[in-house]
């Protein structure tokens, strides 16, 4: 996958072919469905799929205070892209002067001069342009002018919904990463660092990596089975989000005890991946019950990992 951040440097394997306009923010199964028709037309125009994001979302810079966290970070949503097809991912560095950009320039400047687009790809509910005044009509007399195709794919619907971003991102931050999981083409994933702790876990023989500066958005509070990755190679991993009432700990924190795990894990960078929410976050009596609780999840989550699904 090429990744392109600056336009100036756009080799002709990115020009010529058909692309896609959005966040695609999560990689959803509506994203999945647009990228489908996007594939087939770049082979109808002989050239590469690319997908054009913001890097950071517009929102951002308009109205930081509204802007939500993100469900994956650059990197990882490129290798979501390719496994789709894409051929290339622009991460447009997004700037005031872009976002002055009336929808005519905006088609004109990228679109045209700059991505030499053939073919377009895009959901009902896009704009782009200054304060959102380019939709998908606008665009359709745009394209046609340029005797560019223009698709419109219908969103993709679970239980009688749109899939969509903001969909997902509330299921995720109520702890519903099982109901999420139908609507991304893959299992929810955050990133950090991996930090000292306490050291209580490895105390009880439940050793955790405490995972900081996670730049997405946390599931919410409780205990999750899951993956952990440590560059290519994975792990199954009993997730902790939130506080250890046991010990009277109230910070907030992301621990993972990664199954069948030994080494040291400090200041390399973790991935986790969440498969099900195992239960709610309490205080126990002593360590001991703890300890038997944490033996219960290791179990829970080494059934459902090697199961591929839940029990």
């Amino acid at each position: 996958m090429q990744v392109i951040r600056d336009l100036s440097e756009l080799s002709e394997r990115a020009r010529g072919g058909a692309v896609a306009i959005g966040n695609f923010d999560g990689v959803h199964l509506g994203h999945a469905r647009i990228v489908e028709q996007l594939v087939r037309r770049a082979r109808d125009v002989d050239g590469p799929a690319v997908v054009f994001t913001f890097d950071p979302h517009p929102v951002r810079l308009l109205r930081p205070e509204r802007c939500p966290p993100p469900l994956t970070w650059t990197e990882r949503k490129a290798e979501l892209l390719v496994e789709l097809g894409v051929d290339s991912m622009v991460a447009y560095p997004t700037d005031e002067a872009m976002l002055r950009l009336s929808p005519q320039e905006f088609f004109e400047t990228i679109v045209l001069d700059r991505l030499d687009a053939r073919a377009m790809v895009e959901g009902p509910n896009f704009f782009f342009g200054h304060d959102r005044a380019g939709t998908i009509g606008v665009l359709r007399g745009l394209t046609d002018e340029a005797g560019i195709t223009l698709d419109v794919v219908e969103p993709h619907v679970v239980e009688g919904e749109f899939v969509s971003s903001s969909r997902i991102r509330g299921l995720i931050g109520e702890g519903r990463v099982q109901e999420a999981r139908e609507m991304l083409t893959q299992p929810y994933r955050i990133r950090g660092m991996v930090t000292h702790g306490a050291g209580r876990g490895a105390k009880i023989g439940f050793p955790t990596a405490n995972v900081h500066a996670i730049d997405t958005l946390l599931p919410g509070e409780g205990v999750y089975a899951g993956r952990a990755w440590v560059g290519e190679n994975t792990w199954p991993a009993a997730i902790n989000i939130g506080a250890n009432p046991t010990f009277d700990e109230q910070q907030h924190k992301v621990e993972a005890h990664l199954i069948g795990w030994s080494g040291s894990l400090y200041g390399q960078v973790l991935e986790l991946d969440f498969s099900q929410r195992l239960r709610d976050i309490h205080p126990f009596a002593s360590a001991e019950a703890l300890q038997t609780q944490l033996a219960e999840d290791v179990k829970q989550t080494q059934q459902i990992i090697a199961k591929g699904t839940t029990v």
